[in-house]
């Protein structure tokens, strides 16, 4: 009995995928979604054709010619039981099902390659950590977890890619994470889910799944010389933020330095997860996260710079090791040596001997 079900289950299935009903299964995570579908569905199916034939079966045995006269049934506590229990059971588990599914789609490994996605009216664009751009378009390599740090510029959309099962909202003013990991090389669509204007319908786009040594092929032609942390630090001293966040003993600001990942006391007395969202705010809106022992005196940013730039920042801040004073230094070093520090004391030179 097991192997017939087995076999009519991967009949359905290859059935469904040959005939377009059924998209791809391109990611680790597709064939476990597919799973609780069909078992949604099967459910459903098998709930419907029992309440059909209880129907169609008492529409016959109390027909009127048999039952002119309507007769009183009394209750039966074991039915009642058995039809709340049975149902309350399956329901359980397609909860618990779908919550340790969904809380694995959204619980990014720890070492996920990390990609940022900005929607707009009406387009998607995408940026590599070491300094990829696209537009309606996403590379990534087969066999590494993928993240995507999504946030909208404008209104609200919907980032979706049915082959690899996964969606997530793009929400203007939040980073939203979603993650998979390919299986299979090839080109698959991506659309926005969420209406979002009059060309929403053309908001489309492609995800290019290639093998690892492709894949850094590509990173290597494709890059603009500059990572999203050089560009981070360049707008990081442009901004002035190297003022106050020189990270040194006069410094008027909080040092950035490792800083992330951590937690920081507040003024309020609270601690806040210093993340994506704890920067992007502090850069927007500072004076809602005001650091213990700091006056609120830094400036809002806000229209000053791109949802762009504040990706560049957040990602400069990220890769931050060392005080922003002492790199400095150090490069400065690298360029001119002996700048930035003291210059040695020279012994002084001994005066000739005069002949008597």
């Amino acid at each position: 009995m097991n192997y017939i079900s087995k076999v009519l289950w991967e009949f359905l299935v290859h059935w469904m995928r040959h005939s377009q009903i059924w998209p791809d299964e391109a990611s680790t995570i597709a064939p476990q979604v597919d799973l609780l579908y069909l078992f949604l569905v099967s459910l459903s199916l098998v709930g419907l054709v029992l309440v059909g034939l209880l129907v169609f079966g008492f529409s016959i045995r109390y027909r009127k010619a048999r039952n002119p006269v309507a007769t009183q049934i009394e209750g039966s506590v074991l039915l009642e039981a058995t039809w709340t229990l049975i149902p309350l059971a399956l329901f359980m588990i397609c909860f618990v099902w779908g919550a340790l599914l969904y809380f694995r789609i959204y619980s990014p490994p720890v070492n996920a390659m990390n990609i940022y996605v900005v929607g707009k009216q009406w387009m998607w664009k995408a940026e590599h950590p070491s300094g990829q751009h696209e537009i309606n378009s996403l590379h990534v390599p087969t066999g590494r977890p993928v993240q995507l740090t999504i946030i909208s510029q404008d209104v609200f959309h919907s980032f979706s890619v049915p082959a690899f099962r996964v969606k997530r909202e793009a929400v203007p003013g939040r980073y939203n994470t979603v993650w998979f990991q390919a299986t299979t090389p090839g080109t698959y669509h991506l659309f926005c889910t969420q209406y979002c204007g009059t060309l929403h319908s053309q908001m489309i786009g492609d995800v290019t799944v290639m093998t690892p040594a492709e894949y850094d092929r590509w990173t290597g032609d494709s890059t603009s010389g500059q990572s999203l942390a050089q560009n981070g630090e360049r707008l990081f001293t442009t901004l002035g933020c190297a003022n106050c966040h020189a990270g040194d003993a006069a410094a008027r600001a909080p040092n950035l330095a490792g800083a992330y990942g951590g937690r920081e006391a507040m003024a309020d007395g609270s601690y806040a997860k210093i993340d994506e969202a704890f920067l992007r705010d502090c850069i927007l809106d500072p004076t809602l996260h005001v650091p213990a022992g700091y006056a609120a005196i830094m400036p809002s940013f806000r229209g000053q710079v791109s949802e762009d730039g504040i990706i560049s920042l957040v990602e400069y801040i990220k890769n931050m090791k060392t005080p922003y004073r002492i790199r400095q230094t150090l490069v400065n070093d690298a360029i001119t040596p002996g700048a930035g520090t003291v210059p040695p004391v020279q012994p002084p030179t001994p005066a000739p001997k005069v002949k008597p």
